[in-house]
């Protein structure tokens, strides 16, 4: 149905929300990140998921330089003090955002794998038929298709390559079985051949009557 956002009297399209942060309404909104002071939606999702991926990378690469550093360090060869405050923290620093950059990154790769935004996670959105979590779940190839583009060359680049306009999301279509009228379809033919003998039998026995 028809959503109206009151704050920004305007029509809000399916997936989107507003923000009392930002003060506006978000397309396809996920959340709102504290961490680059913006909310993450549809026009940016990607480039967030790129800036988690090359975190992640960025810090195994502090901790793997480090670690032999760090090895020094705990059999005597470093004599500076200083140094050896550097090296704690670098490698501590490191491994503490590793860890929780990955459990953060783990769960919107999931997210991307069902189509589903944080806010959908929780509340799943409502749909003619009910509230439904994979009302958007196309398939594990479309739903990446949905945020990284058809084009794999460009996935792991920050060019704005998602599909759709923002406005539009294409809808899981309802299984036969859980489509009444699919599912009576098969029925309705085999009736119709079974009444076909019935009917025909019917004439020849008006026709047995006629000629009595």
């Amino acid at each position: 149905g028809i959503r109206f956002c009151d704050r920004c009297q305007l029509i809000k399209p399916d997936r989107c929300h507003h923000c009392s942060v930002c003060a506006m309404c978000v397309l396809k909104m996920d959340h709102h990140c504290p961490w680059v002071n913006n909310c993450i939606g549809f026009s940016n999702y990607k480039f967030f998921l790129l800036f988690l991926a090359y975190s992640l990378l960025y810090c195994l690469y502090i901790a793997a330089t480090v670690f032999k550093y760090f090895i020094k360090y705990w059999t005597g060869e470093l004599t500076n003090g200083r140094s050896k405050f550097h090296i704690l923290f670098l490698l501590f620093v490191a491994v503490m955002f590793f860890v929780s950059l990955m459990f953060l990154f783990g769960y919107h790769c999931w997210l991307v794998s069902r189509n589903r935004s944080t806010l959908e996670a929780f509340s799943a959105p409502v749909f003619q038929n009910g509230p439904d979590k994979n009302g958007f779940n196309l398939g594990f190839v479309k739903n990446l298709q949905q945020v990284f583009g058809e084009e794999k060359k460009l996935w792991l680049l920050p060019i704005a390559s998602s599909q759709g306009d923002g406005h539009f999301f294409p809808m899981r279509t309802l299984s036969e079985a859980r489509n009444p009228l699919l599912t009576n379809e098969e029925q309705w033919e085999e009736d119709g051949i079974d009444e076909e003998p019935q009917g025909s039998g019917e004439a020849s026995s008006l026709a047995i009557e006629r000629e009595t």
